[in-house]
């Protein structure tokens, strides 16, 4: 744990290197101490269709979830959220449309099979 999610508008690929930026989130992730390196996934999908506001698909966007595993206190959070969102606006400073959110997942019901 934990996943970090991106999504991203298709025009994003003309501008952003995809890729690095993908494996600059996930090293922020494993840089912070608090997972073991192991723990952490991350993989990017790209939006061929979305809206926003009025603008419709005007607005290019990039978009990361990051799920924890419930139990981080509120600094971690917000550490983590900021120190991602800094990386992102490093790779697309020009982006009209740049987000993280962190989110919960329930201890009890998560399951895996780690080999």
């Amino acid at each position: 744990m934990p996943h970090i999610v991106m999504e991203y508008s298709d025009p994003v690929t003309e501008r952003v290197n995809v890729g690095q930026l993908l494996e600059d989130l996930h090293q922020t992730a494993v840089g912070s101490g608090i997972f073991d390196a192991s723990d952490v996934k991350s993989r990017a999908y790209a939006c061929h269709d979305w809206l926003v506001g009025e603008r419709e698909d005007e607005v290019n966007f990039i978009h990361v979830t990051l799920w924890l595993l419930d139990g981080r206190d509120e600094s971690q959070k917000h550490n983590l959220s900021h120190a991602l969102l800094d990386v992102l606006q490093q790779h697309a400073p020009e982006l009209a449309s740049l987000s993280v959110d962190v989110r919960d997942m329930d201890r009890r019901w998560y399951a895996k099979v780690k080999r």
